[in-house]
């Protein structure tokens, strides 16, 4: 598979996970406090970091790279 192709997978499933976590807990499909809404926030923000800094755009890799921070944060308090 071409790199592109890869990159462009990865970048439309942040874009999809970490829709779906602010849908669902919108909707109440899913609790903020369940696992559900840092797994889908974090691995997207992973899928956007990645795309954002294979096409050397930087900001949304900041951004991103603090909104996997905190996923991973939440996911901490939720496992502990």
């Amino acid at each position: 598979m071409k790199q592109s192709r890869i990159v462009d997978i990865l970048g439309w499933y942040g874009l999809i996970a970490i829709l779906l976590a602010y849908i669902w807990t919108s909707f109440q499909v899913i609790a903020i406090g369940s696992i559900w809404f840092p797994l889908l926030n974090g691995s997207g923000a992973l899928g956007i970091i990645g795309a954002s800094l294979l096409h050397k755009a930087y900001q949304p890799a900041l951004l991103n790279i603090i909104w996997f921070v905190v996923a991973v944060i939440v996911l901490i308090r939720l496992i502990v």
